[in-house]
């Protein structure tokens, strides 16, 4: 493996006890790619410094032993520690993606895909931009989990920047700050959840240090000056547990552990008492050596014994044995009295010990779990489950991706919001504020403008654009995701609404007084919504409202009714359903007469006969047709109901044939149909929408024209298979709401 990539002397040297350690934990194997991974990391990122001036390979190669001794990873996290720089550096340069691609290549090809998925999702949290606003820490913390394919990535990160905040002291004072808050209430908070609880207890501290300097020297004084006294106080407190615990045969040993210095400044913060009011400054820690099946025997019986010496307090006892803590923590706490103070007394086996001390990465055993949308909390939580004895380390390809189901989007000014999965730019104005959403009539995403559907990705820097005349409308309700936007459309949409059925009905009900009309306000509206086919009377008022219906048509189109000239569109639906029964029994008396008429049979290849259709009447397959004999043009077919057929059949009888279309001919009719609608918003749309992706027809022109009134009209050129397509088409489309006649021309 090492060809050309041989470590030289100097890094010998240099990481000699790093490699001296590697070497007392891992096989020969693994040691051999740790050396390999120093030599690739020092070609590429050799000659860089730190602030210090130090090697900036020493921050990888300190992080690498983080990660192996004290978080408990194997092989590939120790030797994505060391490589991680590189990646992200070159990752970072604009122009370089055939140099990055050229590394990730090589990277793959000496160390395995394992690797490239740790360092490829370790460059992509460097990238993140985090923003120090308290209110978004919990935000930034998903969004890390998110942006992890591998479990392994967020370990490594939080090594990463343990190292760094026991470095804090070589970046200037801007960066200190800015590092500390985030290792406090972002990273810490995942070593929380991780059970990383020596980690976590050392970001806060080392945070808390930058970030509340004098109060930090004023605990750790008040430590060291009370520090003989308590020890001396725990040694006589133990004493007797130590008697009663070798009486009873037991192995065990005895710690104690004193509050971190985060946590005292946090309950002096909280409880408003100062450094001598924190009573639990210490806890007595007794850690039992014995079988996994003897665990909570063995537990339960140094409690009893604790409590014979002691008085506990049985309100704060607290059984994660039971029941462990979600992130993995089993331990069984008590708090007894002694000379007039409380102490808390922790027992737990050598086990248990190990998962608090070091985290549960020590013991999980990466498996296959089935992938689906969730939190990031429910995937740390999914992970914590996946904890199982075993000797393995963090060493397998945890196979399930952290399919959140959010997405985390910025701000132009860093802001972050999180937003489920499938999020517009609409969804991402009304989580701004609602009175955005409602305006909102675009966006740009990455400085690109884009519409207010455009769905969001991770890490999209959006900006909204608004429109003052703008309002929400209800098609947004189709592709928004979010609750919040859906709710504040819907009850615009209500409002507007309510709005609109008042001012229509008002404004109705003064024009049939003025126009004298025999009908109510109610009747008149009912007659309406069955007319242009709306299912609510609300619609009409809507309509009247927005001026989308003006008074002119509604009182000719009620005149109408109350003359009885509105019946023509029942009784043209009812000639279509006559008209399709004719056609059925003009096909059935075709099969019987087919073999006994001297007819002219249209698309018939057998007759061999010249014939073309006539320009005059237009005829398609399923009319009623004959035959014209011409002088020169051969026959040509007319429609019964042709305007010519009457002079022709008169003038020129011996000329005229029977004709009728073949039952299986095939072919496409080009016929034009004539419609008169209401101007109403999206007409065309509905009229084309009938056409072609109901009844699956060409359209080959349209043209429309507003006439007098609220009304427009215009043809439509369809082609269609047979006459009774044509029927059904014209049916169709004065089922539309609005239609007031359809009928073919030609």
């Amino acid at each position: 493996m090492m060809n050309d990539l041989e470590l030289r002397t100097e890094l010998v040297t240099r990481y000699n006890t790093f490699r001296q350690k590697i070497a007392e934990m891992f096989s020969e194997t693994t040691q051999r790619s740790v050396d390999a991974a120093l030599a690739y990391a020092d070609r590429h990122i050799g000659t860089l410094t730190r602030y210090d001036g130090n090697p900036m390979l020493d921050h990888d190669v300190e992080v690498a032993r983080i990660v192996a001794t004290e978080v408990g990873l194997g092989r590939n996290s120790t030797v994505a520690s060391i490589l991680h720089d590189a990646v992200r550096i070159v990752a970072q340069r604009e122009g370089e993606d055939e140099q990055l691609d050229q590394m990730l290549k090589e990277i793959r090809e000496l160390f395995g895909e394992e690797v490239i998925g740790i360092v490829v999702g370790l460059a992509n949290i460097s990238e993140l931009k985090l923003n120090t606003q308290s209110e978004q820490a919990s935000n930034f913390r998903d969004m890390i989990v998110a942006y992890s394919e591998d479990p392994r990535v967020i370990l490594i990160k939080l090594a990463d920047r343990l190292e760094v905040m026991r470095s804090i002291g070589m970046f200037p004072p801007e960066k200190r700050q800015k590092k500390s808050w985030e290792s406090m209430n972002l990273y810490a908070q995942l070593a929380h959840k991780l059970g990383l609880y020596n980690i976590k207890s050392e970001l806060e501290d080392l945070a808390l240090a930058q970030l509340e300097p004098d109060d930090y020297r004023h605990i750790t004084g008040k430590l060291r000056e009370s520090e003989q006294k308590r020890l001396a106080f725990i040694e006589q407190f133990i004493t007797p547990i130590r008697k009663g615990l070798d009486a009873a045969g037991i192995r065990y040993h005895i710690k104690s552990r004193t509050k971190s210095v985060y946590s005292i400044w946090n309950k002096m913060r909280k409880q408003r008492v100062p450094f001598e009011g924190v009573y639990d400054i210490f806890a007595i820690r007794i850690i039992i050596d014995c079988a996994r099946e003897q665990e909570k025997m063995q537990c339960w019986t140094v409690y009893s014994i604790v409590s014979d010496i002691y008085t506990p307090n049985t309100e704060r006892m607290r059984d994660w044995i039971t029941i462990p803590k979600s992130n993995g923590y089993e331990s069984l706490h008590t708090t007894v009295s002694a000379e007039g103070r409380w102490v808390e007394v922790q027992i737990r086996t050598e086990r248990m010990d190990e998962v608090a001390e070091r985290g549960i990465a020590a013991h999980w055993r990466y498996k296959g779990v089935q992938q689906g949308a969730e939190t990031s909390e429910q995937w740390l939580s999914r992970l914590r489950a996946a904890m199982e004895e075993t000797t393995h380390s963090l060493a397998q390809r945890f196979d399930a991706k952290p399919a959140s189901g959010e997405i985390f989007v910025f701000t132009p000014n860093g802001d972050l919001r999180k937003l489920p999965e499938g999020a517009c730019v609409l969804d991402f104005a009304f989580d701004i504020h609602s009175n955005l959403g409602a305006i909102c009539s675009g966006g740009k995403v990455n400085n690109r403008s884009v519409p207010i559907r455009e769905v969001l990705h991770n890490g999209d820097i959006v900006e909204i654009l608004t429109q003052k005349n703008q309002t929400p409308k209800s098609d947004w309700l189709s592709f928004v995701v979010t609750s919040k936007a859906k709710n504040k459309i819907k009850a615009f949409l209500r409002e507007e609404q309510a709005k609109h059925t008042r001012m229509g009905r008002e404004e109705l009900e003064r024009k049939l007084k003025n126009w004298k009309l025999a009908l109510t306000v109610d009747e008149a509206v009912n007659y309406l919504s069955k007319h242009y086919k709306l299912r609510l009377g609300t619609e009409v008022y809507a309509l009247i409202a927005t001026g989308k219906l003006d008074f002119q048509t509604i009182k000719d189109i009620l005149n109408r009714h109350l003359s009885g000239e509105a019946e023509e569109e029942r009784r043209a639906a009812a000639a279509e359903i006559e008209r399709q029964k004719q056609a059925v029994a003009a096909e059935k008396a075709e099969k019987r007469e087919s073999h006994s008429t001297d007819a002219l049979i249209i698309d018939d290849d057998i007759s061999k006969i010249q014939y073309k259709l006539a320009k005059c009447c237009n005829p398609i397959k399923g009319d009623e047709v004959f035959g014209f004999i011409t002088i020169n043009s051969g026959i040509t077919i007319h429609r019964n109901d042709c305007p010519n057929a009457k002079r022709m059949k008169e003038n020129y009888p011996y000329r005229v044939i029977e004709a009728r279309w073949r039952q299986h001919s095939e072919g496409a009719f080009r016929v034009t149909i004539r419609v008169v609608a209401a101007d109403t918003t999206g007409m065309a749309n509905h009229i084309t929408e009938v056409i072609s992706r109901e009844l699956k027809l060409n359209i080959r022109s349209m043209s429309f024209e507003l006439g007098k009134g609220g009304v427009v009209s215009g043809t439509i050129a369809v082609e269609v298979p047979s006459a009774g397509a044509a029927d059904t088409l014209i049916y169709n489309i004065l089922k539309i709401k609005g239609v007031q006649r359809a009928f073919r021309l030609n």
